[in-house]
């Protein structure tokens, strides 16, 4: 009596498990197509233009930072294919056993037609049917439905369709550079272009003593890929004795001067041999004098009378 309790407990256990397990319905796999690149960084590093001529005899200077990069580019075709199925519920079962056998008897009626219409009538109404009303009255078993599909990763191909290098050449971008003059070191940055504007005449070389800093030690690295660079700008003897008097011209008081020392400041930055710096000090007292169209009319006048320059009257279209 006992061995009958247990089994009868055992085949009840059984039962249950099957029903609320069930079995999934497998639709048919599905699979998406992708492309895959890799970049395999074969070679990096930075190259330093230092400009012409290599001695600096300006104050001015424009370096220019590169980053050259090869890669090994290797195109794949990736082809993911996914197992789909219904998942079981139980609780459907509540109609789809009778919906099922209405489906298989329509569909064993429909296949009886179609042997009278010589095979005329479409797979949905044959085939699909009987398909549908076996799966209904299955109890273990939910009919096939894509709005509840889910799916598993099946399998992942790859294909190779295509190896090469390519190489790469960027302008060191809006990136530090740490620009070495005698003891002091200075952390400058490029531009967007990779351009690094040098100017011993302005910040931060301007507070510091330059008559003994015979060369500029100009360094870059990427962190990232332990990648450095270095380049060496000698500073010619001329120029280094021309930097504090033209450092006096440029940034003494103007507003205590009159106009004739004006005109000799731009005047002796041209004696120089320093035009840029004599250009834009030039300007710069032709914006100052604005306000003032006389004073600026007499400065524009001595220049050109006691320093002989050539410029254009800032009312003359007036």
């Amino acid at each position: 009596m006992l061995k009958r309790s247990t089994l009868s407990l055992r085949t009840a256990a059984l039962c249950g498990t099957l029903l609320v397990s069930g079995c999934a319905n497998h639709l048919s796999q599905r699979s998406e197509h992708e492309e895959r690149v890799e970049r395999k960084l074969l070679e990096h590093t930075l190259q330093i233009d230092i400009g012409e001529p290599n001695l600096l005899e300006l104050p001015q200077r424009r370096v220019r930072i590169n980053e050259q990069k090869t890669f090994e580019v290797t195109e794949f075709e990736v082809t993911r294919n996914y197992d789909r199925y219904t998942p079981y519920q139980p609780w459907r079962e509540l109609y789809e056993v009778p919906l099922g056998a209405v489906a298989l008897v329509a569909g064993v009626g429909a296949n009886i037609v179609n042997l009278l219409m010589l095979g005329h009538l479409p797979g949905t109404a044959t085939k699909d049917w009987i398909d549908y009303g076996v799966a209904g009255i299955n109890p273990f078993m939910n009919t096939q439905s894509h709005g509840r599909a889910e799916q598993n990763l099946a399998s992942i191909d790859e294909v190779q369709r295509d190896k090469h290098t390519e190489h790469s050449s960027l302008p060191w971008s809006e990136r530090p550079v740490e620009v070495r003059s005698g003891g002091q070191t200075f952390n400058l940055t490029t531009d967007q272009n990779g351009v690094l504007r040098l100017n011993l005449l302005d910040t931060p070389f301007a507070e510091q003593d330059l008559t003994r800093v015979t060369r500029l030690q100009i360094n870059v690295e990427d962190e990232q890929d332990s990648v450095r660079a270095d380049a060496s700008l000698p500073v010619s003897t001329s120029l280094r004795g021309k930097l504090l008097e033209a450092h006096a011209l440029i940034y003494d008081d103007l507003e205590e001067d009159g106009v004739s020392q004006w005109v000799h400041r731009v005047k002796r930055l041209s004696e120089l041999g320093l035009e840029e710096e004599a250009s834009e000090l030039e300007q710069s007292l032709i914006e100052l004098t604005h306000n003032d169209p006389e004073l600026q009319k007499q400065f524009v006048k001595s220049l050109t009378r006691d320093a002989g320059r050539l410029v254009a009257d800032p009312h003359a279209e007036d």
